[in-house]
């Protein structure tokens, strides 16, 4: 099944009777054949709306026969997810060109409400389909959605614009939201290795997750998301027969650049034809002799912004040829209109040199599509160095489309190259063309969208070295962790969580450390959390923070807590009545927790939302952990408040001077001392990987955390630093 913005079919009106025409772009020439080849579903927008009684083709019969599934957008959905955050928001930043971008609100919004319905599309049609396979930009949350409502499906997505640089996708205010929907996929494939790398270097600087750059995969929670680099080629057989079928075009002596691109800001048409200028002026042998051809699609009429565009192109066209056009010699010749397949293809035949300069580009087919079709006289390619295809056309003059004397002088060594200088590059360029064509883009592509991937290799004591080593050296160092699903897995009651062994040895060999502070901060009573762990040398912080005690720790219990051990104890009893099979409450004095982890998952929910309701109404704050619902005083007092106490009793009110911060959590719970240590300590998330967090690092599983205790006991002993730095200070 495959899921794009645009049906391979287009809807039109005219004089109010329907019409169907067959969608342009490059992605439907791509993906059709694939269509044709696998069969299955295709779920898009059609581009207008279909009226009572009126219907989509039916799909063909035979062996390349597949569904068409209409995705239907109001005017205001055109306008704020297409137009708005797809084109002015994403299509700008992507393309690195940020100073376009416009972000608007409202716009994200219309955007993720409409990658939400073509998930729900997709889910009605898709039936036993192997793969959700979704394209581009338009759909870069659509997975996200899909993975909630089929976690087990196998979800692949390609982009075929450009993934920016980390300096630049971080400008976007949703950042986390599109990376968490591309993690959602099994895999995400990218034309070019450096937007493959682009993007994983994102999903670790951003999300904190772990990434193996080598094999360019992400530990995202208990899934290994796959990233991959997939050129897309063109039908090439198809292209150069479509070329080979085309009359020959009477020779008129002169030698023809050509140039063809939907009118966009990114095909860098106006610095083109400066660079055209630039030319005429440095090498005026040329006048008369040389002519450029620009094609140019018209796209997106309505926008603002492209009817500048086209104002621009027209005044600089006028104004080269009112320099230096004669009566009979035009040096410009400019199209503003689509050119049909067949007279495109003798146009690149006969082109000397194609122009291919775009200012930034995902691939650029038009490129492919020149060497196709060089059947007769070879031509020479000039190819912008920001274009995604410049990365493996090696024998084309590469340029950067912004040096307008640079691009004039290779223009100049084009057109005085040897016949078998240019027959060598173009050969070179066709056997590689030819191989790795559309045949091969879909089969490596599918290949790996079906290929088992085993989890990464768990974390190492390399990994926290290489995470923490500097950050730690010459201070004291403060381990805060919590305890249920960070130091023993989540069981099914909490009287059974208990410490693995080795876990237990490893946070024991921590505490001796005379330049370590180790701190467990739980939502258990303190009295409860100090039996299970039962170490000597740690402080304690219970029901998250508000009871704390520990080695030089006044004992410590939040002043406003005991105004709520009655009313927890009555809350207790209203939960008391929800009779459900596996749900209880654990009473902690201030606060409670009602679990249902062992209660019919399908009812779980049901459960969750009967709670909240319940201690809202008695005055308590409801906040969600792992199959239960915490009871939380209305005090202002949470596990980042704990912390912060702990650290400036035991190490006075400038204890940043002097101490390094790690805090270590799994729940939401645990997103109150994140948030506290923003900018101030290491944080690391453990376990599951579907939700937003505010920590620096994502870990797999106790584990992990097994590993870092581990790292923590072993390392070399710290030499504080504290004085000196009072000294400086």
């Amino acid at each position: 099944m495959v899921l794009s913005n645009r049906l391979p079919i287009t809807l039109r009106r005219a004089r109010g009777k329907l019409q169907i025409e067959k969608s342009s772009g490059g992605l439907v020439a791509a993906l059709e054949p694939a269509m044709r080849q696998q069969g299955g579903a295709w779920v898009g927008w059609p581009g207008g709306e279909l009226r009572g009684g009126e219907k989509l083709p039916p799909p063909k019969s035979g062996a390349d026969s597949f569904r068409l599934s209409p995705v239907g957008l109001s005017a205001t959905e055109v306008r704020c997810y297409y137009h708005g955050f797809s084109n002015r928001t994403l299509w700008p930043l992507f393309h690195s060109l940020p100073g376009r971008a416009e972000f608007h609100r409202s716009d994200w919004q219309h955007y993720e409400a409409v990658n939400r319905r073509f998930a729900e599309a997709a889910c009605e049609v898709s039936g036993e389909a192997d793969l959700l396979w979704i394209h581009d930009y338009h759909l870069l949350r659509a997975a996200w959605h899909l993975r909630r409502l089929r976690p087990g499906a196998r979800i692949a997505f390609f982009l075929h614009i450009p993934f920016p640089s980390f300096d630049i996708y971080r400008i976007l205010p949703w950042y986390r939201e599109l990376l968490r929907g591309l993690l959602a996929c099994d895999l995400v494939g990218f034309h070019c290795a450096d937007y493959a790398k682009n993007f994983l270097d994102c999903v670790e600087r951003l999300l904190g997750e772990r990434v193996d750059h080598d094999a360019l995969q992400v530990e995202h929670g208990h899934r290994t998301v796959q990233a991959g680099a997939f050129p897309l080629g063109i039908d090439y057989a198809a292209q150069e027969q479509l070329a080979r079928a085309q009359r020959a075009a009477a020779p008129n002596g002169e030698r023809l650049i050509l140039g063809v691109d939907r009118l966009d800001y990114t095909k860098g048409i106006p610095e083109r034809i400066r660079a055209f200028e630039r030319l005429l002026e440095m090498h005026p042998e040329f006048r008369e002799q040389v002519v450029l051809l620009q094609i140019a699609v018209p796209s997106r009429k309505q926008v603002t912004e492209y009817q500048a565009l086209k104002r621009e192109i027209d005044e600089l066209v006028g104004r080269v040829n009112g320099r230096f056009g004669r009566s009979d010699w035009t040096p410009i010749r400019y199209l503003y209109r689509s050119i049909a397949p067949d007279r495109l293809a003798a146009l690149y035949r006969d082109a000397d040199i194609a122009l291919v300069t775009p200012l930034r580009d995902g691939m650029n087919l038009v490129a492919k599509e020149f060497v196709a079709s060089q059947v007769a006289e070879p031509g020479v390619l000039v190819l912008s160095r920001m274009a995604g295809t410049a990365e493996t056309m090696h024998e084309s003059l590469r340029v950067n489309p912004y040096n307008a004397d640079s691009v004039a002088e290779n223009l100049h060594r084009a057109l005085l190259m040897s016949r078998e200088d240019r027959l060598a590059r173009i050969r070179a360029l066709q056997r590689r063309e030819r191989t790795n064509d559309l045949s091969a883009w879909l089969r490596d592509f599918l290949g790996a969208a079906q290929r088992e991937r085993a989890l990464l290799q768990p974390v190492s004591s390399a990994n926290f070295e290489e995470w923490l080593g500097a950050f730690l050296r010459d201070f004291r160092t403060a381990l805060f962790l919590d305890y249920d699903g960070t130091l023993c897995e989540i069981s099914s009651h909490p009287a059974r969580a208990r410490l693995r062994p080795a876990a237990r040895r490893a946070l024991a060999a921590c505490a001796a450390r005379s330049d370590t502070d180790v701190a467990i901060v739980s939502g258990r009573a303190l009295a409860d959390l100090r039996r299970i762990v039962g170490l000597k040398d740690l402080s304690y912080a219970g029901n998250h923070g508000i009871e704390i005690e520990g080695p030089g720790l006044k004992p410590f219990a939040h002043p406003d807590s005991t105004h709520f051990r009655k009313r927890a104890a009555e809350l207790a009893r209203e939960l008391g009545g929800i009779r459900e099979p596996g749900v209880w409450v654990e009473e902690k004095g201030a606060s409670l927790t009602l679990h249902y982890r062992e209660a019919d998952p399908a009812r779980g929910e049901a459960v969750a939302a009967e709670a909240r309701a319940q201690i809202s109404a008695a005055g308590f704050q409801p906040r969600d952990a792992h199959c239960a619902v915490e009871a939380r005083p209305p005090i202002g007092w949470d596990k980042g408040h704990a912390v912060l106490h702990m650290l400036r009793a035991r190490h006075g009110p400038a204890w940043s001077e002097r101490m390094r911060v790690i805090y270590v959590g799994d729940d939401e719970t645990d997103e109150d001392a994140f948030r506290a240590l923003q900018g101030l300590g290491a944080t690391f998330r453990i376990g599951r990987a579907d939700e937003p967090t505010l920590a620096l690092r994502r870990l797999r599983d106790v584990g992990a955390v097994e590993t870092l205790l581990r790292w923590l006991a072993a390392r070399p002993a710290t030499a504080t630093r504290g004085a000196r730095r009072r000294r400086v200070v």
